[in-house]
């Protein structure tokens, strides 16, 4: 999957987004972004990398402490 077909899932989501508003002002768009998005990423990326947090945060461009926190705040451990 290319990035470029990432971006144009979440285009395509987020038009869809504001069409379910039928409307109404969005309200904290950025953070809910993030929330969707950063929870699936964490799960893939620590399956692919057989639940190494080290090699997940590495690969994230994370440092290891800071995925441990995500990883937290997302109830993945």
């Amino acid at each position: 999957m290319s990035k470029k077909h990432i971006e144009e899932c979440v285009r395509e989501s987020l038009q869809g987004y504001f069409r379910d508003l039928g409307g109404e002002t969005p309200d904290g768009m950025y953070d809910m972004l993030v929330r969707v998005v950063e929870k699936p990423l964490l799960e893939v990326v620590m399956s692919h990398a057989d639940n190494n947090q080290s090699r997940a945060a590495e690969w994230l461009g994370l440092n290891r402490n800071t995925l441990r926190k995500k990883l937290v705040e997302h109830k993945l451990l």
